[in-house]
């Protein structure tokens, strides 16, 4: 049976990494230093990491199902074809952070900030977000279908050929996103911040419940008045 080692305060090597996996053992590891770091292709599944320093360490190829990532400042890290089924990103500082390619099937990210990160090609079947900041995110393609988006900041954000239907925005934004060959059928925007969305993108929100206010923001470009 595998045991769990903890690791506190340190700024462990790969190699000494590594000495934790030749038994088959798992580690938590408490702020840590692993900045810059290229842990590509390991297998940390099962691995905490809470308050650890993560900027621009690399996790390439890895496999890191059922980790935990708390409260860590992980800017400019690299998880490109990374497989992190049923993981967890709570809290902490994701942005600018590479998910290309990456399976995040059943992963949950919630409370922290991701701007400008890349989600090209990721599978994300049964993915989970709450009280995330996506602005400036790259997310093409992703499914979002039936979900319910609570705090998330679209800002800015590449949404393009995102499946929303039927999903529901709970104090949400998807101000000035790009959002060309998106579908919405059925999905509930009241709860979205639609600023940015010129009239003749509204088509896109064909078979979308949205507020009267909203309604009304959108026939003002033509000079109509909603009373």
């Amino acid at each position: 049976m595998d045991h769990l080692r903890t690791l506190a305060d340190q700024t462990p090597s790969r190699a000494e990494l590594e000495n934790i996996l030749s038994p088959g053992d798992r580690a938590s590891l408490e702020n840590c230093d692993l900045s810059g770091l290229d842990l590509s292709d390991l297998d940390l599944s099962g691995w905490q990491f809470t308050g650890c320093k993560l900027a621009r360490t690399a996790f390439n190829g890895a496999r890191l199902d059922e980790v935990r990532f708390a409260n860590c400042r992980a800017a400019g890290a690299s998880f490109v074809g990374a497989n992190r089924q049923e993981a967890t990103i709570e809290g902490g500082d994701f942005s600018n952070t590479s998910f290309r390619a990456a399976t995040l099937n059943a992963t949950r990210i919630l409370n922290c900030k991701m701007t400008g990160s890349d989600f090209t090609d990721a599978k994300t079947l049964g993915f989970s977000i709450q009280g995330v900041l996506l602005v400036l995110a790259v997310l093409p393609r992703m499914s979002f279908r039936k979900m319910i988006l609570k705090e998330v900041d679209f800002t800015d954000a590449d949404l393009r050929s995102c499946d929303f239907r039927e999903a529901e925005f709970e104090s949400c934004s998807l101000r000035d996103a790009h959002l060309p060959e998106c579908r919405f059928e059925g999905a509930d925007l009241r709860g979205a911040d639609l600023g940015g969305i010129k009239l003749t993108d509204a088509r896109l929100f064909r078979g979308a419940i949205i507020s009267r206010h909203q309604a009304a923001d959108l026939l003002g470009q033509l000079g109509l008045k909603v009373l």
